[in-house]
């Protein structure tokens, strides 16, 4: 057991140890971005350490359930990331900043494009199959995990002895290739690429089939993973948009990097919080919650915008316009929301919205009740109503 912790935290602080060295190439590289990067050296920075979040709830999930793949599979991601950052930064300070200030930049760019994908593709894949017990669903399931290894290894190994320019330094031919080899590399990079996507299908298939079979504490880890997966797919049209639109900035900083930076951190900590059941019952709420406050930023911008057009229309003038919508905004904030939540509790969580109902009705006749073995039944009965028991007891101390 202390050599597995050895080891998990072992592979943590070499995470730490790749990040820092990113870190310091993109100090050392003047402000200019390297091949791969999310958009600017400043967001690079804030990615290569939120990307730290998978190697130490991988470390925390490996300490405690060392048989759980998962938190083995986190590692793995954190170092194929962390390790691609690093080299990459390398690469962009020995053939483009300081050319020849050091050997082996195009070694180094050559193993960055062999690592990263596999190592995040093979983690992220096998998480949909194995998550949350670290096990398949069952032995035939087991079979896709075989496909995703042997497909990720032969990627590595194509891209590794591919003869021709770097995928990311085309300038540069790849020092490792075998020109022997011919066309055998591409050919075999045309196809272990799609069946990666064809692996993401068959992954979510398998979480989509354990999800319906689960019940109990499983049932509630599944709905982490699928909260996660909801925001960034909830997410990602926005993102996409930015993209289009061009670099969108506020303050000189890139909205759309920024928010796909933060949403890097999404994923291990809901797969975190499932697996070691830290708060695990709380997703309920962070549901409701986040329904209930997308609904109300909805509902208040729809309805600032359409303030500021009728009242610049009826004034003419703007700033009254402006202030008079954000007051009507902040006026309707309180009701809005008490409305939001009723109607959120009513449609997707009917259990609780009954419940306070019979609580609401239960404290208006219990203001009025003066017979004792009525108000018992009548507690006896929100009991069964709210809490469901399988057995309801209810004992009274008689006072002298």
């Amino acid at each position: 057991m202390m050599s597995v912790r050895m080891l998990a935290w072992g592979l943590l602080g070499v995470c730490a140890t790749l990040a820092a060295g990113a870190l310091v190439f993109l100090l050392l590289n003047g402000g200019d971005r390297h091949a791969n990067s999310v958009g600017s050296p400043a967001l690079d920075a804030v990615f290569s350490v939120l990307f730290l979040s998978y190697p130490v709830v991988g470390a925390a999930i490996a300490v405690r359930q060392p048989r759980n793949a998962i938190g083995w599979l986190f590692l793995l991601a954190g170092l194929g990331a962390a390790l691609e950052d690093c080299l990459l930064g390398f690469a962009q300070y020995t053939l483009v900043e300081e050319p020849g200030a050091f050997p082996g930049g195009a070694l180094a760019a050559a193993i960055a494009d062999a690592v990263w994908l596999p190592c995040v593709a093979s983690a992220s894949l096998m998480l949909f199959v194995l998550f949350p017990t670290g096990r398949p669903l069952t032995p035939r399931w087991g079979l896709l995990l075989w496909v995703i290894g042997a497909d990720v290894v032969l990627y590595a190994l194509a891209t590794l002895v591919d003869p021709g320019p770097l995928y990311f330094y085309p300038a540069f031919d790849n020092p490792l290739g075998i020109a022997s080899l011919g066309d055998v590399p591409q050919a075999l990079l045309d196809v272990t690429s799609p069946v990666m996507f064809l692996s993401l299908v068959l992954g979510l298939a398998a979480l989509a089939l354990r999800f319906r079979r689960s019940a109990g504490v499983e049932r509630r880890q599944l709905k982490w993973l699928f909260y996660a997966g909801s925001v960034w797919v909830a997410c990602l049209p926005g993102l996409i948009a930015l993209g289009e639109s061009g670099d969108v900035r506020v303050a000189g900083v890139i909205v759309g990097d920024v928010v796909f930076s933060l949403l890097i951190a999404t994923m291990p900590v809901a797969v975190g919080v499932a697996i070691l059941r830290h708060r695990l019952y709380d997703i309920d709420v962070v549901i409701r919650r986040t329904l209930v406050y997308a609904v109300l930023t909805a509902t208040l911008a729809a309805t600032y915008l359409a303030s500021v057009l009728l009242v610049g229309l009826a004034v003419g003038e703007s700033g009254l316009a402006v202030a008079v919508s954000t007051l009507a905004v902040a006026a309707l904030f309180r009701p809005a929301l008490t409305r939001i939540q009723a109607a959120v509790d009513q449609r997707f969580y009917r259990r609780r919205y009954d419940a306070a109902r019979t609580l609401e009705a239960f404290g208006g006749r219990l203001r009025d009740e003066l017979d004792l073995e009525m108000l018992v039944a009548d507690l006896r009965g929100v009991v069964r109503d709210t809490v469901q028991p399988t057995h309801v007891s209810l004992w009274l101390r008689r006072t002298p």
